[in-house]
């Protein structure tokens, strides 16, 4: 095939696609048939077919058992903001992150201790096998699933103390930095690596979404100088908010 010139089911996906944005095939418009398509685009059942599934992979339609593939309602993307830690504040980082945005929201919280897994030992630079406090999360905002999100903090730093688990006890909720600082740790720096990826089943289920559409993942780790005291993996629906980072100049 020529350099730049695309397969014939990229052409008529493409095409379709743009009939969706253009609102000429609006939310809940039935996709055309897949006789429809090739008659009408000229292509072969199997060309028909691949096009159809790239526009369920690309989320711009559904296919309903037993009835046919209808076009989805797409949601505009919301701002979700991350402007990193502040020591000096009073609540977590995430309620203060809603009130930048004016959004009112809130979590729910399950914590369980388990060992640390060759990914979260790496991550928090601990022994394979070493206890770490687990705790997930589901975050919402307006009403709708937001987020959800595992956390692990090393109980060689947090076990037997009342900052052992993040929601519980007199600084439960207040976030990372706050609950260290109990313990005359100071967090001073955190890293975020942010990966696109397809969603877990579980993930769908929680944020409403579909298994195997794009999610952004959020690799978080905050520090005390270079010594690693909580990890998180943080799970957020690509097609539903984008991150937006604000963070200082030094």
């Amino acid at each position: 095939m020529p350099f730049g010139e695309q397969p014939a089911y990229l052409r008529v996906a493409a095409d379709l696609r743009k009939k969706i944005l253009d609102g000429h095939l609006v939310p809940g418009a039935r996709l055309p048939s897949q006789k429809q398509i090739r008659e009408d685009y000229d292509v072969s059942d199997t060309v028909a077919l691949e096009a159809r599934k790239v526009l369920i992979v690309e989320g711009y339609v559904e296919g309903r058992s037993g009835s046919g593939t209808y076009v989805r309602e797409r949601a505009r993307p919301r701002r979700l903001a991350r402007s990193g830690y502040r020591p000096s504040g009073r609540s977590s980082l995430f309620r203060q992150e809603q009130a930048d945005e004016k959004s009112s929201g809130g979590w729910e919280a399950k914590s369980a201790v388990e060992e640390a897994s060759e990914d979260v030992a790496r991550r928090l630079r601990i022994p394979l096998g070493d206890r770490v406090m687990r705790t997930r999360y589901l975050f919402h905002s307006e009403n709708e699933p937001l987020m959800v999100s595992t956390s692990w903090e090393p109980l060689t730093i947090t076990g037997r103390t009342p900052v052992m688990l993040p929601e519980e006890g007199p600084l439960g909720g207040r976030g990372v930095v706050e609950r260290m600082a109990a313990l005359d740790i100071v967090v001073d720096n955190v890293q975020e690596e942010v990966i696109a990826r397809p969603c877990l089943a579980e993930e769908a289920a929680a944020l409403g979404g579909v298994p195997g559409h794009v999610v952004l993942l959020v690799n978080r780790t905050f520090f005390a100088s270079d010594r690693p005291v909580e990890t998180a993996d943080l799970v957020v629906p690509a097609d539903r908010y984008r991150l937006a980072y604000h963070l200082p100049v030094r």
